[in-house]
């Protein structure tokens, strides 16, 4: 599943569509799509892991859920894979395996933009504070929590984590004031790094533990399972990542 940052990158891929008029649309996604004829896309927004582009008479709101993509001006996906196709008079952009959806445009501002990690307007307090609220989770929940880092994904997460000394099943009631400050710090501070590094295609390369098998700081070998609620794959040492 793209992360918050992959999806910032597809935004700025798709920004020279801004200002241009629909000519056509089609795809198997389930709305009527005969209203984007000779609408004009007046902004791109994004909020985790999530893509709006934003017409003059509504909105379409894009997931790529697990295994969703997109491409440019060439259809590079079969025909049942396509959710969407949206044809301007310069080009063209294809979704596929994704959920596309239209919205009304009064949804966007019920958005609580400042949980987006990557938002000029994020807000740590109010991540602090979600936290403090719900002390019996799991850390590694917690930070899948959208409502909470809205497009922290699993790498991020298990990169945090590690980066911050904490295991993954560490409950949030038991860190104390500075590991939660720390853990909302580079929750933030990692996505960035993700996107900078995913620009210059060098991503995997600076991965600690994510789907490693021994700990660059001593050595020995990384534990790793299905943990939490989420069930999805941690990576961790247990030598440098304290359990609290």
């Amino acid at each position: 599943m793209p992360e918050g940052p992959s999806i910032v990158l597809i935004k700025e891929n798709l920004q020279q569509f801004i200002g241009e008029k629909v000519t056509s649309a089609f795809g198997n996604a389930k709305f009527d799509k005969d209203w984007l004829a000779g609408e004009v896309l007046t902004t791109i927004k994004t909020f985790g892991k999530q893509i709006y582009l934003v017409f003059d008479q509504a909105a379409i709101r894009i997931h790529l859920l697990m295994f969703g993509s997109y491409s440019v001006d060439e259809q590079t996906k079969p025909e049942k894979s396509l959710r969407l196709m949206i044809q301007f008079e310069t080009g063209s952009i294809f979704f596929y395996t994704c959920s596309a959806k239209r919205i009304d445009k009064s949804y966007l501002s019920e958005i609580d933009w400042q949980a987006d990690v990557m938002s000029d307007i994020w807000n740590p307090s109010q991540a602090k504070k979600k936290l403090k609220s719900m002390p019996a989770a799991m850390v590694c929940d917690a930070l899948l929590d959208q409502n909470i880092f809205s497009g922290v994904g699993n790498i991020i997460k298990n990169e945090v984590l590690f980066r911050i000394g904490v295991q993954p099943e560490s409950l949030i009631g038991n860190l104390p004031p500075k590991k939660i400050a720390q853990l909302v710090a580079e929750a933030r501070r990692y996505s960035f790094d993700f996107l900078s590094w995913k620009r210059d295609f060098v991503l995997k390369k600076h991965w600690l533990v994510h789907t490693k098998s021994v700990c660059p700081k001593c050595g020995e070998k990384l534990a790793r399972g299905h943990l939490g609620k989420t069930k999805r794959r941690c990576f961790y040492c247990l030598n440098d990542q304290k359990l609290y």
